[in-house]
C-alpha cells in the first residue's frame, strides 16, 4: 500500500475516481461536486493529487485547488475505494495531501467545505477551523463548482453565506500566531513554578 503525488502515468484511474465519487454521493445521499475524468488528470498532470494504490489496484484519491490567485488552496475530492473503507485509508490521505499543500502553497490558506462529520474530524486534527463562508475565498469559479451538487439552491437562496456544508479553514499565519501564544504561556508557567520552589526553599 501506498500514497503518492499523482501523475499523467496514473491517468488510467482518472474513470475510475470519477465513478468512485459519484457512486459515493448516491450512497451516502449528501451534497458532493462531480468531477469528470479530464479534470482529474489535469490534476494529476499539474503534480496537484495524490493517489493511495494497493500494488495496481486503486484505493484512494484527493487532489488540491487553488483560488484567488494562490492565496487559498482547497483539499477536494477526497475518495477511498469501497473494497478499502473501514481501514483508516482517509485519514492518510487527507494527511498526506494537507502535507502536499502546505510545500506546494506554503502562504495560502487551506480550506474545505463538507457535509461529512468524519472530514472534520480530520480537519480539525490537522489545524483547521470551523469559519462562515465569508472567510473563504470569494472566487466564484469555485462556488460555481457547487452547480453540481444537489443542494445548490441551498447556497443559491443564502446568496452564497451558508449552505449545508460546514465551512472549515487553516491559516498558516494564526497558525503560528497560537504556536507563539502557547510557548509564552508555557514559559510563564515554568517561571512561575521555578519562582515558587526558590520562595520555599528561601522559607
Amino acid at each position: 500500500m501506498k500514497i503518492v503525488i499523482a501523475d499523467k502515468s496514473h491517468a488510467v484511474y482518472a474513470t475510475l475516481i470519477a465513478e468512485t465519487i459519484s457512486e459515493s454521493a448516491k450512497v451516502r445521499g449528501t451534497g458532493i461536486a462531480k468531477r469528470t475524468p479530464e479534470y482529474i488528470i489535469t490534476k494529476m498532470e499539474n503534480g496537484n493529487a495524490v493517489i493511495a494504490l494497493d500494488e495496481d489496484k486503486f484505493v484512494g484519491f484527493c487532489y488540491i485547488e487553488a483560488w484567488g490567485h494562490g492565496k487559498f488552496v482547497a483539499n477536494s475530492g477526497l475518495i477511498v475505494h469501497p473494497d478499502y473503507r473501514g481501514h483508516g485509508m482517509a485519514k492518510k490521505i487527507k494527511a498526506k495531501i494537507f502535507e502536499h499543500s502546505r510545500t506546494k502553497f506554503p502562504d495560502a490558506k487551506v480550506f474545505s467545505i463538507t457535509t461529512g462529520l468524519a472530514v472534520m474530524k480530520m480537519n480539525s486534527e490537522l489545524g483547521y477551523k470551523p469559519v462562515t463562508f465569508s472567510e473563504l475565498t470569494d472566487d466564484q469559479t469555485f462556488w460555481n463548482g457547487c452547480q453540481t451538487c444537489k443542494n445548490y439552491d441551498v447556497l443559491q437562496r443564502t446568496e452564497q453565506k451558508m449552505c449545508l456544508c460546514t465551512g472549515m479553514l487553516y491559516d498558516p499565519k494564526k497558525q503560528v500566531e497560537e504556536k507563539k501564544q502557547i510557548k509564552t504561556k508555557v514559559y510563564k508557567r515554568l517561571k512561575s513554578i521555578k519562582e515558587n520552589l526558590f520562595l520555599k526553599k528561601e522559607k
